[in-house]
């Protein structure tokens, strides 16, 4: 049996911050949105660093970078790991950019125990999975497994116009290989949870079974503008007021369910938006998860009802338009077991985990076996400059995906004196 090495926490963690100061904001993180020059130097830095360790690299069309170190027998399908290199505009040194490093750190590694796998294993940077700039999210991965088309991915605009398909030119990253259409062994995303639950229980490792569904909604309470020193309180039609109410009632709904989903109101606009003007109209939005469909289904009518009523109560007009919804993501099982397994054959502390978060991983479960491994972070905070994790849980992270990975691809020999576990 092929004695699996660890992967070498130092060098992980300084990979990590030489890609952390391209694009280092004042407040500690990172700033750099996809497709921009930044971006180009993170890509550029991290091709690099892959040739370097042995790769051959290809772009597809949609800016997606693939390493791939040679397997035994070429004509396999590869065993895929990664994530993205682009952050938030005021984002963290490790969400994305830990899946993608932490596959590389696997190739190091392995080549320096001189361990071959039979099938390829190919690290993969996918493009703007953040969505930040061009409004989509998981843009690159997205069109890989064909949940949405490569034109349309190619023609987003950002608030100055201009189209991804351009940037993409612009950075020198608009590949010539084909985007997806090939067959996939397996893929695992290794990420940080950006959650508490680890560090709050002091596990050192979640073995993802899936990610949440998801439905949005836009909501518009309409009523009536007013002067705010002569209209009476009992004759007020406050729009904010009814806002107000209904987005205190939507926490309550949380609340109400085992397990609890989770009901954010992230934005909310009020028209006039005038000190000294009744509000005449409110436009909000909700963001509603739960890893049961069903449940998710239930807390979605439960919250139109809620606000229905509360609009009835004020004499308020309501619109309320679901804006998106997204299934909840089952991982293969066989890939959640493989995580359970090399966790405890390395000794460290495990649990089953959901993630609320939508991550590249949720669309490649729709083509292939895939598995997620999540780390601690520090307070769970991410999608902020004080994103934090220690090299201790990030370099168990990549030991467990290290494992699972030849056990996916098959191992050959290892040379003779490699540090084992």
């Amino acid at each position: 049996m092929t004695r699996i090495p660890r992967t070498d926490e130092r060098r992980l963690w300084d990979s990590l911050m030489e890609m952390a100061r391209i694009g280092a904001t004042p407040g500690g993180g990172v700033g750099r949105l996809a497709l921009t020059d930044l971006d180009r130097e993170a890509r550029d830095l991290f091709v690099r660093w892959a040739e370097d360790a042995g790769c051959t690299v290809r772009i597809d069309r949609i800016g997606n970078i693939f390493a791939r170190r040679s397997g035994g027998d070429e004509s396999l399908p590869p065993v895929m790991t990664g994530s993205h290199l682009d952050t938030q505009p005021l984002g963290g040194r490790f969400d994305g950019i830990f899946g993608v490093l932490a596959g590389l750190e696997v190739v190091r590694t392995l080549n320096d125990a001189g361990i071959a796998t039979r099938h390829p294993i190919e690290v993969v940077v996918w493009t703007d999975e953040e969505g930040a700039r061009f409004r989509a999210g998981t843009a690159g991965s997205s069109a890989f497994t064909g949940l949405r088309s490569v034109d349309d991915m190619l023609a987003l605009r950002d608030p100055d116009g201009k189209t991804l398909g351009a940037e993409l030119a612009r950075i020198g990253y608009a590949g010539n290989a084909p985007v997806g259409g090939m067959a996939v062994a397996a893929f695992f995303e290794a990420h940080i949870e950006q959650g508490p639950i680890l560090e709050a229980e002091g596990t050192t490792i979640g073995a993802v079974q899936g990610a949440q569904g998801q439905r949005c909604f836009l909501v518009t309470v309409e009523g009536e503008e007013g002067h705010a020193g002569t209209m009476p309180m009992d004759r007020r039609r406050d729009a904010l007021l009814g806002a107000a109410r209904m987005v205190d009632a939507l926490n309550a709904i949380a609340f109400r369910h085992r397990p609890m989903p989770v009901i954010t109101v992230g934005s909310l606009r009020v028209r006039p938006d005038s000190p000294n003007t009744i509000p005449g109209a409110v436009t909000f939005t909700i963001d509603s998860r739960h890893p049961d469909d069903a449940t998710l289904d239930r807390v979605g009518a439960e919250m139109r009802s809620t606000c229905e009523d509360i609009a009835r109560d004020l004499d308020l007009a309501l619109v309320m338009t679901e804006t998106s919804h997204r299934a909840s993501v089952s991982f293969d099982p066989d890939c959640v077991e493989a995580v359970r397994r090399a966790a405890a054959r390395l000794g460290h502390t495990c649990r089953d985990i959901y993630s609320g978060a939508g991550h590249d991983a949720c669309n490649m479960a729709h083509i292939t076996p895939t598995g997620m491994i999540f780390v601690p972070c520090e307070k769970g905070i991410s999608h902020n400059e004080k994103e934090n994790a220690r090299p201790e849980d990030l370099a168990a992270g990549a030991d467990v995906l290290l494992h699972v990975l030849v056990e996916r691809a098959g191992a050959g020999a290892a040379s003779p004196g490699a540090s084992t576990v």
